[in-house]
């Protein structure tokens, strides 16, 4: 791992000690019958996240871990291309394939550059994945490269708010009902409980890095959890109390312009 960006090799790591942790989970995916979303599980049916008809679209999935968000998409017709940055995860990703009976490629790589040739996708997606484990600054670009014109980008990952409401010291310690950490300057994460390095924006951040790739905002969509909602071991760092007050989870779409980036003037 001497050629990888030291956050990518600490994510590779640090993943493939988590996999099987979350090969549970996974499992629980790839055989669910309806898409839902995040730490919640809030059904496609009330987010709207994915464009109306994938039949026949090819779909890259940016951080596809167990890649249950693909085989969602292959079912509803798309043609899905999943990467992800674990080898263990992927090992999890193809046993799940062969279980169920669906194949589609799966790449070991980076979101952040992928092997792909300009224009191949027609929709990018990413639930937590790219969107939380690569550097917006590199993996954005990277998406707007690969996508076709007109086409869309979906990513999901912790919301702002949460980001601030946490504390640093404590893995499992909820978030609180105040402000902990400033917004600016957000960037890079590094919780000192352990070696992976996340990524988060303040919302200008993520609005100008956006249009500088040539992307047009259609929706960002501030998730609450539901009503019957209940606390999770899995996700300990918030509450489902604290997440039907604030969104603990935000989801943009996007979609690539004609123009391609724009250059500040």
């Amino acid at each position: 791992m001497d050629d990888l960006p030291e956050h990518v090799a600490a994510n590779r790591e640090a993943w493939d000690r988590y996999a099987v942790e979350y090969a549970g989970a996974g499992e629980r995916a790839w055989a669910a019958t309806a898409v839902t979303w995040g730490l919640w599980g809030v059904p496609e049916r009330e987010l709207h996240l994915l464009p109306d008809d994938l039949s026949g679209k090819d779909v890259v999935e940016l951080g596809c871990g167990t890649a249950y968000v693909s085989a969602w998409l292959a079912r509803l017709g798309a043609r899905p291309v999943g990467i992800d940055n674990s080898p263990k995860q992927l090992e999890t990703a193809r046993r799940l394939q062969a279980e169920h009976g669906l194949d589609f490629p799966l790449h070991l790589g980076n979101a952040e550059t992928t092997p792909f040739p300009d224009s191949s996708f027609d929709f990018a997606v990413s639930e937590y994945g790219a969107a939380l484990w690569a550097d917006p600054y590199a993996w954005i670009p990277e998406a707007a490269r690969i996508l076709r014109a007109g086409g869309r980008l979906m990513f999901l990952t912790n919301g702002i708010i949460l980001n601030l409401c946490v504390e640093e010291l404590e893995e499992n310690d909820p978030a609180k009902d105040r402000l902990l950490r400033p917004l600016f300057g957000l960037h890079r994460i590094s919780w000192p409980f352990d070696t992976a390095v996340e990524f988060h924006l303040p919302h200008g951040a993520w609005i100008d890095l956006l249009r500088a790739n040539g992307f047009e905002i259609e929706r960002l969509v501030e998730i609450q959890a539901p009503p019957d909602a209940v606390d999770s071991p899995k996700h300990a760092f918030v509450s489902a109390a604290w997440a039907k007050q604030w969104p603990s989870e935000e989801a943009w779409l996007v979609r690539k312009g004609a123009r391609g980036p724009s250059v500040p003037g």
